[in-house]
């Protein structure tokens, strides 16, 4: 659609297919830029988590990473915006940790991951004990640190994410009900079996918000494509919202558009739709214009009300 400025997309599930950016769907995304729109990637990944592909496609400019506590200018290889966890928030996280040593927990700082050691070591030697995670993924990106609640004390004024992992559901709805009562944080999961925190308004959506300051693209010029919790705020926001056919329902139910699956090509797909135009007649093209508009004006509409409720 022409009034689509930018495209903000989640990597994992989203855009990645089989770990990677097809060939399809790298041109559908270089074919945009070279449109003149914005394409951006919004990931819950640490930045040195990032796959090469990402780098390899021309012209992509930023990068939000660890859910929107950082944004990357790959021009100049420059954080231009980070958003982490208050210091007096993380003490009380720490604390909470310590009462709950059985789970383990990965920190995002200054764009690296880190892991406690014995985790990696056991994730390392006997992968079915920590069957839940993923041990060639850990493997590649992340570090092992001794002592990681301390490692998180050491660079308080920088952490980005806290990543918990766990084996039992119950375990899981336990611990968020616990970090609930912990004041200025944010919780969301990219997985069934995480909770992932953030600063007081880390998010996706928080993040998009900056950038769009930065480059001058409003929200409503912005075609964002998710598939799990972390992405419904970022897909909230957006002007226009597509969600892949693997998705949760949440999402889904969240979206403008549901795409095929990440392993159909689901961006692709969107992009040479709504973007590229190159599957919709004149005449479906202007219906979702109009749809996108009057969408955009009820989230406005929404947030405002929302927001004076709150007062």
């Amino acid at each position: 659609m022409s009034d689509i400025r930018m495209i903000a997309l989640d990597l994992d599930g989203t855009t990645l297919t089989r770990g990677h950016i097809s060939p399809r769907t790298r041109h559908a995304l270089e074919a945009a830029i070279e449109k003149g729109i914005h394409v951006v990637i919004a990931t819950g990944r640490v930045f040195s988590a990032l796959p090469d592909d990402i780098f390899q496609v021309k012209g992509l400019e930023y990068v939000i990473t660890s859910n929107g506590a950082v944004i990357t200018d790959l021009r100049i290889y420059d954080t231009v915006y980070e958003n982490c966890i208050g210091a007096e928030q993380l003490a009380a996280i720490e604390a909470l940790l310590q009462a709950n040593p059985q789970f383990p927990v990965e920190v995002f700082t200054d764009g690296k991951a880190y892991i406690g050691a014995h985790v990696y070591e056991e994730l390392k030697n006997y992968g079915p004990a920590c069957g839940y995670m993923s041990r060639a993924y850990t493997m590649r990106t992340r570090t092992p640190v001794d002592n990681i609640l301390g490692f998180m004390e050491q660079h308080c004024e920088h952490i980005e994410n806290i990543n918990i992992q766990f084996g039992d559901q119950n375990e899981k709805e336990r611990m968020r009900r616990e970090l609930q009562q912990i004041p200025k944080i944010t919780l969301t999961s990219s997985l069934a079996n995480n909770i992932e925190i953030g600063g007081a308004t880390t998010s996706k959506a928080s993040g998009l918000a900056a950038l769009s300051e930065l480059t001058g693209v409003c929200l409503g010029e912005i075609m964002a494509c998710g598939d799990s919790h972390n992405d419904m705020a970022m897909l909230a926001e957006a002007g226009f919202s597509v969600a892949m056919g693997n998705g949760a329902d949440e999402v889904k139910a969240l979206a403008d558009y549901v795409a095929p699956s990440n392993e159909e090509e689901g961006v692709a797909d969107a992009v040479e739709r709504f973007v590229l135009d190159m599957k919709r007649p004149e005449w479906q093209v202007s219906t979702l214009r109009i749809k996108n508009r009057i969408l955009s004006k009820a989230r406005r509409m929404a947030r405002r009300l929302l927001r004076h409720g709150s007062r």
